[in-house]
């Protein structure tokens, strides 16, 4: 589950992260409220207004923007509230601001540089650790470094039974250039970073630009934050974080009934019991010359109701032109799925493309006659060949 920048800082903060301290706001006068609290408390009399959407590159869609008075803030809070946001991350379609974070510029004069840094905490699945991934060219072209000057990211894998060491800590911050009381700044902020990140059951951190003040003082300027789902139910405070707003509604109605459902841009609906299944179904629409138009987990307890719930999701798209149920019946019995189906068909009524159901396993054969003799308008089949083939059949009609 993706969070806010601002709900990201608040978790960090609360591990002892230093961040750029911020207020958020959902409209042009909170927005002048919230600049006015942060020059009484952090004297800050310039502030940052950073539109607050799912997705990175904000800054060269023009959704972070420095304002020097609070004139200027409500102008540019005014701006950004409300604008479809198109950003690398977001897709031709843009995304919705509906609020901004007002935050402290730390971009203040000094004795010495400011300097951005690139640092974030992930898992690395391949090889069963954690990895802090770090890099001294931090900001918003981080992806162009990746691409042409990958020798300048470091990579350093934690074993998650230890976690990170106290070395491996000093190892970042010595790669990073630093020295000094910079140095251990570092060092404290990596150690915090890391235990927010496994304390938090999250699958990602990533900060960019991590800053190192004019006063050597090291902070977080962003934060995107991915929450892991499977964790959600140790930390409800965190489950009350999730922004429907800012998630596909038909995944967000998929996910109220348990489905586990991610739009795709093709012609056949796919409705399956099991991930790896569902992959292999994808394989066979394309084989058949069609284009998968979703993917649609029902779960092991596939029956009338879930069937009815998947056929509303897959329906609401358009482009669909028929629909391929694929079960395999392990823990269900294909029997009961077939009749969750001819039960499920006749509640919604006219369905208006053609159905292929495939089941295997247990109690396929009644399972087909079911099917078969329902008289509604749907295609069984047993044999992953004969699925492919009627997928083929109903697209050439």
């Amino acid at each position: 589950m993706n969070i806010h920048e601002y709900q990201g800082k608040a978790i960090l903060k609360s591990f002892g992260v230093r961040i750029q301290e911020g207020i958020v706001a959902e409209t042009p006068a909170q927005a002048v409220e919230a600049a006015k609290k942060l020059k009484q408390e952090y004297n800050s009399d310039w502030v940052v207004v950073k539109a607050q959407i799912h997705a990175g590159g904000r800054g060269k869609g023009g959704g972070v923007k420095l304002a020097k008075n609070l004139e200027e803030v409500k102008e540019i809070a005014g701006q950004i509230i409300g604008m479809q946001l198109i950003t690398p991350q977001t897709g031709p379609e843009g995304k919705l601001v509906s609020k901004v974070l007002i935050a402290q510029d730390v971009y203040y004069p000094g004795e010495s540089e400011t300097k951005e840094f690139y640092v974030s905490v992930l898992l690395d699945r391949a090889k069963g650790k954690n990895i802090v991934m770090y890099s001294t060219e931090g900001g918003m072209d981080i992806e162009h470094v990746a691409e042409h000057t990958p020798h300048l990211i470091f990579k350093e894998e934690v074993d998650p039974k230890v976690g990170l060491q106290g070395f491996q800590a000093r190892k970042i911050a010595f790669n990073l250039g630093l020295s000094g009381e910079a140095f251990k700044e570092m060092v404290k902020f990596i150690t915090a970073l890391y235990k927010a990140y496994e304390a938090t059951d999250s699958s990602m951190f990533e900060i960019n630009p991590v800053l190192k003040t004019s006063d050597n003082k090291i902070m977080a300027v962003d934060a995107k934050v991915n929450l892991d789902d499977n964790g959600l139910f140790r930390h409800p405070d965190f489950a009350a974080m999730r922004d429907f707003n800012e998630e596909d509604p038909t995944e967000v109605e998929a996910s109220k009934s348990n489905l586990n459902y991610v739009k795709l841009d093709g012609n056949v609906g796919c409705m399956v019991n099991g991930a790896g299944l569902a992959m292999a179904t994808m394989d066979i629409i394309k084989i058949a010359g069609g284009e998968p138009a979703n993917f649609l987990d029902v779960g092991g307890t596939a029956n009338a109701e879930t069937v009815k719930a998947g056929f509303n999701i897959i329906l609401k798209d358009p482009n669909v032109r028929a629909i391929l149920i694929n079960i395999f019946g392990g823990i269900v019995r294909c029997d009961r799925v077939a009749q969750g189906v001819i039960d499920a068909y006749r509640e919604i009524g006219n369905i208006p493309v053609p159905i292929i159901v495939r089941l295997q396993g247990t109690n396929a054969e009644e399972a087909k006659k079911l099917i078969d003799e329902s008289g509604l308008k749907v295609f069984s089949a047993i044999q992953l060949k004969e699925a492919a083939a009627l997928v083929t059949q109903v697209l050439a009609d």
